[in-house]
């Protein structure tokens, strides 16, 4: 199960084209300046099983790409690789935001790894409000990178992703 404070079914600001987000229900973050802060408590949001949300995403013929949102995924770690898997074995694109950093979420818990092996493009580090900024794709702050988790793996360092629809490049 996963524990959701909510869904939009045809976002266009958590990544390229139409896509369905999946925001978390938790986050140890906490980041000033969140524009989710009713996703911070652990307690409450609605618990749901994979099977439940890939027949959403599944449901609208436009969606090519699902995001995972906050509250903070890598915090259900679990429960969010089950989903990925299942998106994945689908067709579909993933990508995740996180407050963690890619390094931080290599030496994270053998389930939040397991989750980042199977996430595409990651959006990662915290929110920082000395660095928001409403002129870059698709990250609320500078620090934040958006990386191709498979070259990133690979390579073991943090790849960003340098050109392409991530980066409003179509």
């Amino acid at each position: 199960m996963i524990y959701l404070s909510g869904i939009a079914g045809d976002s266009i600001v958590d990544g390229p084209g139409i896509r369905t987000t999946f925001f978390a229900q938790g986050c140890p973050h906490r980041c000033p300046g969140c524009h989710n802060p009713e996703t911070w408590p652990f307690a409450g949001g609605t618990a749901m099983d994979t099977q439940e949300l890939v027949a959403i995403v599944k449901n609208n013929p436009l969606c090519r790409g699902v995001t995972f949102s906050g509250g903070e995924p890598f915090a259900q770690a679990e429960g969010f690789l089950e989903l990925a898997r299942a998106l994945k074995g689908e067709g579909y694109e993933v990508a995740s935001y996180t407050g963690y950093t890619f390094e931080q979420l290599l030496s994270g818990t053998p389930e939040q790894k397991a989750l980042l092996e199977e996430i595409d493009v990651l959006i990662d580090g915290p929110f920082l409000l000395a660095q928001k900024s409403l002129e870059i794709s698709f990250r609320g702050s500078r620090n934040q990178r958006i990386l191709d988790v498979k070259q990133s793996l690979a390579e073991g360092r943090a790849v960003s992703i340098r050109s392409g629809r991530w980066l409003g490049e179509y």
